[in-house]
């Protein structure tokens, strides 16, 4: 066993050496130096960014996919790209869509003696809804939480932290709030009440559907300390709620945005740039996703105003309809599937959020080679960029629908979102005052670097995951639960 063991190691040493001798060999023949110098200095000195989303924010206001403001920005990022001399277009799709109407939310030891609580609608909730009922908390909200409770959660309204209580034995792992909803769901809760993490009594939005789908019941966010009392109160005495909401659900129109840069040498194989442009309506989604799209949109007027050449073709897209459940990037990959040229994407890069890149992230670990290579010719324009390498793979953004065909995906890392505007994730203030400029331009430079080098590099040595080695790797990411709830693992088990 011990010789098998050494021999095995010894094979694995040797493939990952001749990968990264390959991987380097590649390298060593992409000069991107002195584009990478280009490329600094313009966006260094000429960045729209930051002028572009303070303009958008002030003039159009939040960008919720279906609304009149939603069609307002899809008009605007194709008017500033027609206006970099782009080569762009519309990609339309109809999706059923949902967003919120009027909401109450009272909280009470009995279900005459009921109090008002602030809480704001999660989306996809019923378009009607009035339940009243004992409220349960069943802690993180995960599966092993109900064990404990089983039937004694039908009928009641759940009650349930966002992320991992603090005292949660180590190693707890926890799920997005749609998950949640879905587990609460599953075990008979008529409602759902989400503790937000946030203090000061903050309101987080969101999507409670893990298809993006109407749920069968209501689930509402409120404030951390309004939520932390309730789970105080409940130790020692019942507590009822009443829940009553109207919401609006139905089809609705989007678009999303495209410039294209034709490849010189490999233009049937395509590198797509994505970014959602959507935000929800609380306010104007300055840091999600403003920072993350407007960087994408000047990443597209630095390669024309440049005139950079790529051997591969390459997409900036600007997806709509990401916040209610990926709806734009779907529609991108299902209308790849369809006109057949899906297995030209050989990578998607996707900025959400993303602010000041330290280094480049992937789904697949075989590129650290080329990535840090790469990365060290950044690290000689800007010794602030880091060079990190970050592997593994998540859910919950545009990249999802094109890891779950098997494309390799990437983007930034080790960055941090700016002056401390991670508390004000969908909320109403997220608003352009949080916006750092030089991060901005960071996130811009080093993404279009990185654009840029797959574009042109002589060979990207990963593929297309087979249907096997996809379950495999998802299964690696810990990802089949997650993926299981939401009705998106194809496999058996």
């Amino acid at each position: 066993m011990v010789e098998f063991t050494k021999s095995y190691l010894q094979m694995r040493n040797f493939l990952f050496l001749a990968l990264a001798a390959l991987c380097f060999s590649a390298n060593a023949q992409d000069n991107f130096g002195s584009a990478f110098k280009q490329i600094n200095k313009e966006v260094q000195t000429n960045s729209n960014a930051y002028a572009n989303l303070k303009d958008a924010s002030s003039t159009i206001g939040h960008r919720l996919t279906g609304s009149e403001n939603g069609a307002k920005a899809e008009e605007y990022a194709y008017n500033l790209l027609k206006s970099y001399g782009c080569e762009v277009k519309y990609q339309p799709f109809e999706v059923e869509s949902w967003n919120r109407k009027t909401i109450s939310v009272k909280v009470g030891p009995s279900s005459t003696a009921m109090k008002a609580v602030r809480a704001v609608t999660l989306a996809h909730s019923p378009v009607e809804s009035k339940v009243t009922g004992e409220i349960i908390d069943v802690g993180n909200g995960l599966d092993a939480d109900y064990q404990p409770l089983l039937e004694k959660v039908k009928g009641k309204i759940a009650l349930i932290y966002l992320g991992v209580l603090p005292g949660s034995p180590k190693g707890t792992g926890s799920l997005h709030r749609s998950e949640k909803t879905a587990i609460a769901t599953k075990y008979g809760a008529i409602g759902v009440i989400i503790i937000n993490t946030v203090k000061n009594g903050v309101l987080l939005t969101g999507t409670a559907s893990v298809t993006g789908k109407l749920i069968p019941i209501p689930a509402v966010c409120i404030g951390l300390e309004s939520g932390m009392e309730l789970k105080e109160k409940l130790k020692t005495a019942q507590q009822f709620s009443t829940i009553e909401m109207t919401n609006f659900s139905g089809l609705i129109k989007a678009r999303n945005v495209i410039a294209t840069f034709k490849g010189t040498e490999f233009p049937a194989e395509k590198i797509v740039v994505g970014g959602h442009l959507d935000s929800w309506d609380l306010a104007t989604g300055a840091i999600d996703n403003g920072i993350g799209s407007f960087s994408v949109i000047d990443m597209a007027r630095t390669f024309k105003k440049l005139n950079l050449k790529n051997k591969r073709t390459v997409e900036f897209v600007l997806f709509m309809g990401e916040e209610q459940g990926l709806l734009g990037s779907k529609a991108y990959v299902a209308q790849g599937k369809e006109d057949k040229t899906l297995d030209q994407v050989r990578f998607m890069l996707n900025y959400d959020m993303t602010n000041d890149p330290k280094g480049f992230s992937t789904s697949r670990e075989e590129m650290e080679p080329l990535f840090t290579a790469w990365g060290a010719d950044v690290v000689k324009i800007d010794t602030n960029f880091r060079n990190l390498f970050l592997a593994g793979a998540s859910l919950h953004s545009d990249h999802q629908p094109f890891l779950l065909e098997g494309i390799p995906t990437g983007g930034g890392a080790g960055g941090r979102l700016p002056n401390n505007s991670g508390p004000f994730y969908h909320s109403d203030g997220d608003t352009f005052k949080l916006v750092d400029e030089q991060g901005l331009k960071n996130t811009v430079r080093y993404g279009a670097m990185l654009t840029y080098a797959l574009a042109n590099t002589g060979k990207i040595p990963v593929q297309k995951q087979t249907e096997e080695k996809l379950e495999a790797f998802l299964i690696s990411q810990r990802l089949k639960e997650p993926l299981k709830i939401a009705g998106e693992w194809r496999w058996k088990d």
